[in-house]
């Protein structure tokens, strides 16, 4: 009797040390989603060495966590037959799985050499990694929509500085030119005052574009729109920028759809928007390459894609490509206008723009139009 007793006793204290375990294991788990300041993958590789010692036989277990095609797994992981397995469901969707396996084969308890209080644990488990994850995305999503509206503020105030600008700029320039185009009408003027008016007028003329720039940017140049044609804005805008394509050694291939309904737009914005991307592409190419420009749609919208097998752009430079005056050309090559004044004339048009790169394999930027609907 005092035997049996004694066998009851350390059955009990085995079970107690077990619930502990797993207890233990929660409770770390749940503290771990209460830090702001771990990242997800931080978290993900501290709950996988939790795992190991909430398990009956610790010393050979090993485990795994996979999420969106990634995989996490503790040091000498390898995939044996004996395993316990649960699906990580996120807002009905499976993301992954939680896997623990023994190393080698065990006693047959209630599943397998697994205990029934074992199961309970991995779907708890399972259920707080994916309340983690949840958030995390959450969190990462809420931090996108803040950094988006302090962008929005940034170029707000940027464009209304501009547009003042480019007001106060106008009226001098236009004096300029004007007294500089009456000056080389004096027939007294010798070859060298009249290189000199010359070089004056073409940077004023210059001057005056970027002010354009400056206004498309801002929004303040006036707006025609009218029922247009992408591909005929396609056609028009590349009629003058074919031969430098040749020149340069770049071959222009044109995937433009039959059917493209029509859009509601400004064609020569339009106009714009296509000869800046084409020039980035021609400028990303300077050994030559291919260019490719191509229009489809969908029920709701138009789609303009700019493509080139240029240098490509790295991450870091990509988020700041839209930003004005932001470029990456010598002194004199570039006003960091380009790709600003297109988001500016995309945003006008209730249009939405896209990039995809990769460092020297190429650049290709999606432009999204709604179509007329009846």
């Amino acid at each position: 009797m005092i035997k049996k007793n004694k066998t009851y006793f350390i059955l009990s204290e085995i079970a107690l040390r077990e619930r502990v375990k797993e207890l233990t294991c929660l409770y770390e788990i749940s503290e771990l989603s209460q830090k702001e300041n771990l990242s997800l993958v931080h978290i993900l590789n501290k709950v996988l060495k939790l795992l190991l010692s909430a398990w009956q036989y610790s010393d050979i277990t090993v485990a795994r966590i996979t999420y969106d095609n990634q995989s996490y797994v503790t040091s000498g992981f390898k995939e044996t037959p004996f395993k316990q397995t649960e699906k990580i469901i996120i807002n009905g969707k499976e993301r992954g799985a939680i896997e623990v396996y023994y190393l080698k084969k065990m006693p047959r308890l209630d599943e397998g050499p697994f205990l029934k209080e074992e199961r309970k644990l991995i779907q708890a488990v399972t259920l707080k990694v994916a309340f983690i994850i949840e958030r995390k995305e959450i969190e990462e999503k809420i931090k996108l929509f803040q950094e988006q509206i302090r962008h929005a503020d940034r170029l707000a105030t940027i464009g209304e500085l501009t547009a003042g600008i480019a007001h106060e700029l106008n009226n001098p320039l236009n004096n300029i030119l004007g007294f500089a185009q009456l000056i080389i009408k004096n027939n007294n003027l010798n070859e060298q005052a009249k290189q000199d008016v010359e070089k004056i007028i073409k940077a004023v003329l210059n001057s005056r574009e970027i002010i354009k720039k400056l206004m498309y940017f801002s929004r303040q140049m006036p707006q025609n729109f009218t029922n247009v044609n992408l591909n005929q804005i396609i056609k028009d805008a590349m009629y003058f920028i074919e031969p430098q394509c040749s020149k340069e050694n770049i071959a222009i291939s044109y995937q433009l759809s039959d059917n493209i309904p029509s859009i509601h737009a400004d064609n020569l914005q339009l106009n714009q928007v296509i000869v800046n991307l084409v020039v980035n592409a021609i400028q990303a190419m300077p050994e030559g390459g291919k260019l490719t420009i191509s229009t489809r749609n969908d029920s709701q919208s138009a789609f303009l894609s700019v493509e080139d097998t240029g240098v490509g752009i790295s991450k870091k430079i990509m988020q700041h490509i839209f930003n004005p005056f932001f470029t990456t050309k010598v002194i004199g090559k570039g006003t960091g206008l380009g790709l600003s004044v297109v988001h500016g004339i995309i945003a006008t048009h209730k249009g939405k723009i896209d990039v995809k790169s990769k460092e020297g394999v190429g650049t290709k930027f999606e432009i999204e139009f709604p179509i007329i609907t009846d």
